[in-house]
């Protein structure tokens, strides 16, 4: 089957469960017309449809090759890239200065999830530029701006991130790519990077390299690094293309999925080290990558729904279709399709209201990066930066667990077939296995939540979020509709779960910081699934206050959220608060 975007389900969670029309209402939005919102993703899931949706599977079945430096993308894959920037898509969000439409971030992070869930490995590569742009934007001078950005902005260009090096993974200050500074102002980089998501390909004329690298007499560690654009091609004065730049890629990955996403080792230095541009000042490289970082951990969360979503599609269709076994109590003969069993039921549900969470605090997350940069009152701006630096672990973390973990459901509900390449479940669970590793591991994202994010003023962003989440409980305990059944009952327990969980780790993140940090990633899943519930039960109350036909079907799915999965909070709570003596004893098991 196809992929179908679910326009009215993300509309409703933009709207309501991440607060784009409240924000809009307030004016954050200045003259945004909300109303081209549903405009724009119906052209977005249309393209998606027509145009990447197919070459899902020959990107994943051809992959890339690499021949003596150059990268060949699969087939049909440069004209769609084509075909997309000539739709404009790639400059949805990006400065209307330099040819971007200027539409909210909150737009472009429903178009990102419809990408990822058409075909992820092609969206990768846009969601990467996305962030170069952004980096770029922010930092970059006004000259190279000038050379670089529209390029950028419209798609004619692609961007990477180079961060990684052999031995230094997560552990970016152990970098080792050097950087000497020329007598006209540049710069001259030696090193190898690896993992480079599209450091090359067929698909534009020149990629533009952001790559972080250390000067000479740089200090040890992350306070040493510096930031550095990087040209395949050099720009001549009139916009030409210019010389090859001393950069290629010396080898691509051979990859468990995203096959179609080349990952390169990228070398520069062997024929007297690449050219580039310093962005920001020297030595302040990682507060330059982190404005990609950010605006790419978000993307990364929105692949895990995309995803998440397109294995939810197909495992549905395929549950109506495949017949096996006969429903409780029916006579006759035939058997009937495996949608009628319960226990495949239940893996639907999870499936669909787990990604309908994730998706929501994506675009929560997303809404809140737009007011604090567009909202008018300082104030506000800044609460919103908060509330999206909070929310950023957990669109990240949360969201690409829910993509890993409705894919495998997906490869299940297809039983044996789900196991055979032919179906195409297994290459969702193939592809999703990613998401929770690159743009910094989910460990990391939990580690950043309880050290970073809980503990910023005292955890005045947490309370202040939690107050929200209480709210909107009050509201379902107050709608005494029976069709919630213990929704607020379920939810009032997690929020009360995850208020004393943040207090333990707020009181032991100075004082025993190691059992803190051994209860980040279930404090993670606690608040992912704690927030997730209650945003669904605020899409649940705007639909049946807006009189949406199927109202009651967002209130069943809210329903089986809190009673199945918000659920689990209490136990996450006594996992972060009783186990760190556990944790500690792990060398005793493992080394002994």
């Amino acid at each position: 089957m196809t992929y179908r975007a679910p326009i009215s389900d993300m509309l409703l969670s933009l709207n309501h469960g991440a607060g784009l029309k409240a924000a809009v209402d307030a004016g954050h939005y200045g003259d945004f017309d909300a109303d081209i919102t549903a405009a724009v993703l119906e052209e977005a899931a249309k393209f998606a449809t027509e145009v990447l949706a197919p070459l899902n599977k020959v990107g994943d079945e051809h992959g890339i090759k690499l021949d003596q430096g150059k990268v060949t993308t699969a087939p049909g894959w440069p004209d769609a890239y084509k075909r997309w920037t000539e739709g404009g898509w790639n400059a949805v969000s990006g400065p209307e200065d330099f040819g971007g439409q200027g539409l909210p971030l909150a737009i472009n992070a429903a178009c990102t999830e419809i990408w990822s869930a058409a075909n992820v490995a092609f969206g990768l590569c846009p969601l990467l530029t996305a962030s170069a742009i952004e980096a770029l934007d922010a930092h970059g001078s006004d000259e190279l701006k000038k050379i670089y950005l529209e390029k950028l902005v419209s798609g004619e260009w692609t961007g990477t991130m180079q961060l990684t090096e052999a031995q230094a993974g997560s552990d970016v200050g152990a970098l080792r790519t050097r950087a000497e500074k020329q007598a006209d102002g540049t710069y001259r980089i030696k090193g190898t990077k690896i993992f480079i998501t599209y450091g090359e390909h067929d698909m534009t004329d020149n990629i533009v390299h952001f790559v972080l690298a250390r000067l000479p007499d740089a200090p040890a560690g992350t306070k040493g690094i510096s930031l550095f654009l990087v040209p395949k091609f050099m720009v001549n004065a009139d916009g030409s293309l210019g010389a090859r730049n001393d950069i290629f890629a010396s080898g691509v990955e051979h990859k468990l999925g995203m096959h179609a996403s080349p990952t390169c080792t990228m070398t520069m230095g062997d024929h007297g080290g690449a050219i580039g541009f310093l962005i920001g000042e020297e030595n302040q490289g990682m507060r330059c990558m982190f404005t990609m970082m950010n605006q790419a951990r978000l993307g990364v969360g929105l692949e895990g729904v995309g995803v998440a979503d397109r294995a939810y599609q197909q495992a549905l269709s395929y549950a109506q279709e495949r017949k096996q076994g006969r429903a409780i109590g029916k006579k006759g003969d035939g058997s009937d399709a495996i949608f009628v069993h319960p226990d495949v039921k239940r893996m639907l549900m999870r499936m669909r209201a787990q990604t309908a969470a994730a998706r929501t605090i994506c675009y929560a997350t997303a809404v809140a990066l737009d007011v604090s940069m567009r909202a008018k009152d300082p104030q506000v701006r800044a609460d919103a930066a908060a509330r999206a630096a909070l929310l950023t672990p957990m669109a990240k973390g949360y969201s690409t667990d829910i993509g890993n973990e409705v894919a495998y459901l997906g490869v299940q509900v297809h039983g044996g077939m789900g196991f055979i390449e032919e179906t195409g479940a297994a290459q969702h669970y193939r592809d999703a296995r990613i998401t929770a590793i690159y743009e910094g591991t989910n460990g990391i994202q939990a580690i950043d939540l309880v050290t970073r994010k809980l503990a910023a003023n005292g955890g005045a962003s947490v309370w202040a979020l939690l107050d929200e989440l209480s709210a909107v409980v009050s509201q379902v305990e107050a709608s005494n509709d029976p069709a919630f059944g213990t929704t607020g009952v379920k939810l009032r327990e997690a929020l009360e779960a995850l208020t004393r969980t943040s207090k333990w780790l707020l009181e032991r993140f100075t004082s025993a910081p190691n059992e803190a940090l051994a209860g980040a990633t279930p404090y993670l899943q606690q608040f992912g699934s704690t927030l997730g519930g209650c945003m669904l039960a605020s899409e649940a109350l705007a639909a049946k206050a807006g009189g949406i036909t199927d109202a009651a079907r967002y209130v069943s799915l809210a329903r089986f959220f809190a009673e199945n999965i918000a659920v689990q909070a209490g136990g996450l709570e006594r996992t972060v608060t009783e186990s760190a003596e556990s944790v500690a004893a792990a060398d005793a098991v493992l080394l002994g």
